[in-house]
């Protein structure tokens, strides 16, 4: 595997996403880049949930924000349905053809609230998507797809139709955004932590809420959380990011059961149920991140790392596979 770092993508024909040396920078100041997403690539399986895991400043929400083109990355491929006849790459369209594909993904996001607009109703809220691509918002057969998506998450459209949100919790708020996702019928739901804001007797809902909406619409979810407990339950597969640098992907099983990356153990050691096969000691690291504008040189956990040797300095690992559906990048994997 050669520096790519994309030997662990699949020529499989249920491959709905492909991501391929995603590379996202942002100008800091004078004559300085913040490297926030570096050389990122993996797959999503048509139906299945991948979850992107890492602490705070890893860069996982501005992964998924660049797969939609929000903002469209610095450099690398995205790709929907590749090697079919209905095979787009997003990094490549601009205009009325980004424009084209944009119902294809749709996007759940952190906050519920600041994520609706205030001064519009519920049912215009949802309806704007069917508003756009299939006539004006009062049609009738646009007001009942809307009734009939509300009610799926959970939102009485007869009581809450003509309501703004202001007049709803934030649970409900984020019941509304999945309504409004889900009412274009999308291929992909992205989710950018969407329970982190939410109390944790909501949570549960919301993400139960996720699996009908998913098996009812027959959606593939890409799930973002720091919350490792909330990915194992709801991910079939998990990518673990650090730095702007994937370094561990593989089953959900397999990783929380045999993490084979420093980081990805120290994550699960750190939690607040650490998982048996864990030492909970390799959750003492220090808490001083690197900064994304001057990344560590060879492997960027090395700072952090008590295994790190001269060889973690001087060259970068790249994705292994260990075991099958099973890939970290590391020099001296567990």
């Amino acid at each position: 595997m050669a520096g790519s770092g994309t030997a662990h993508l699949r020529t499989a024909d249920d491959v709905v996403l492909r991501v391929e040396n995603l590379v996202m920078e942002f100008p800091a100041g004078r004559h300085q880049v913040v490297h926030a997403v570096s050389d990122v690539s993996f797959d999503i399986r048509r139906g299945e949930t991948l979850g992107i895991v890492g602490e705070s400043g890893c860069g996982k929400s501005t992964t998924a924000r660049a797969i939609v083109q929000l903002p469209a990355p610095t450099s690398g491929r995205v790709l929907l349905d590749p090697g079919t006849d209905r095979e787009a790459e997003l990094t490549a369209l601009e205009g009325e053809g980004l424009r084209q594909v944009r119902p294809r993904l749709q996007m759940i996001f952190q906050d519920p609230i600041s994520s609706l607009n205030p001064r519009r109703r519920v049912r215009d809220i949802v309806a704007e998507g069917l508003a756009i691509w299939e006539g004006e918002s009062g049609d009738e057969q646009v007001r009942a797809k809307v009734d009939e998506v509300l009610e799926a998450v959970g939102i009485d459209p007869t009581v809450a139709a003509n309501r703004r949100p202001h007049e709803f919790s934030g649970g409900q708020c984020q019941r509304i955004s999945i309504a409004r996702a889900a009412v274009l019928k999308p291929e992909i739901l992205i989710c950018d932590e969407p329970v982190s804001a939410l109390d944790v007797s909501v949570q549960a809902q919301i993400l139960n809420l996720l699996e009908e909406m998913k098996s009812r619409y027959g959606l593939t979810l890409v799930f973002i959380s720091h919350d490792l407990s909330v990915v194992r339950n709801v991910s079939d597969r998990v990518t673990v990011m650090y730095l702007g640098k994937v370094c561990e992907v593989g089953n959900a099983d397999a990783i929380y059961s045999s993490p084979a990356h420093p980081y990805t153990r120290v994550l699960l050691a750190s939690a607040p149920e650490p998982a048996s096969t864990v030492d909970e000691s390799e959750s003492a690291i220090g808490d001083e991140i690197p900064s994304p504008i001057h990344p560590p040189s060879g492997c960027r956990f090395r700072t952090r790392c008590p295994r790190a040797t001269d060889r973690c300095a001087t060259e970068e690992p790249v994705l292994q596979e260990l075991a099958e559906d099973h890939f970290v990048a590391c020099h001296f994997p567990s």
